[in-house]
């Protein structure tokens, strides 16, 4: 998603460079977690409180426009419009895991699995009764990790406008 944001590969890598350095947005270094395997990092996830989710995206947005080309402005616009549509609403009152990537050398040996166990401690922190994340419906893989986790998937959004239908994920924290 980052490169179509961004309008490629290297211009997602120079966003996302300056997104970590710049407070406040979606990609941010405060809210960014690494897990590290063998010395070498095998995943990151960024995730942050529902209510800073607006604020943050809109900052992550600003942030990814001054740094693209004009002619790439209309598609990130209608990029992030669709987007913020596409996925089923979380609850207010939950930390939402905005994204979650592992590296596919280290797939399958803890790294998302320990990720999710700090966005866990991060909502309990807060004081914020559950986790919320969401993936593509054809994210097999992901959903059976999402539901070992405890994750319940409580919302579908079915494919539209170009993108693919997306599945709703709560684990509550009582």
């Amino acid at each position: 998603m980052y490169d179509r944001f961004a309008g490629g590969r290297e211009r997602a890598l120079l966003l996302l460079e300056r997104s970590l350095a710049r407070p406040g947005n979606a990609s941010s270094a405060e809210v960014v977690w690494l897990a590290e395997l063998d010395g070498r990092v095998a995943a990151g996830l960024a995730g942050f409180p529902v209510a800073e989710a607006v604020e943050r995206s809109a900052a992550f947005m600003r942030l990814a426009l001054r740094n693209a080309p004009p002619w790439h402005w209309l598609p990130a616009l209608r990029l992030y419009w669709v987007g913020g549509r596409a996925a089923p609403t979380p609850p207010r009152d939950a930390f939402y895991v905005d994204s979650l990537a592992t590296d596919p050398g280290f797939r399958r040996r803890g790294a998302a699995a320990a990720l999710l166990a700090e966005a866990e401690r991060q909502a309990l922190a807060r004081g914020l009764g559950s986790v919320a994340l969401d993936t593509t419906e054809g994210n097999a893989e992901a959903r059976a990790l999402y539901g070992r986790e405890g994750f319940e998937e409580v919302a579908y959004r079915p494919a539209a406008r170009g993108l693919t239908g997306f599945v709703a994920l709560v684990k509550p924290l009582s």
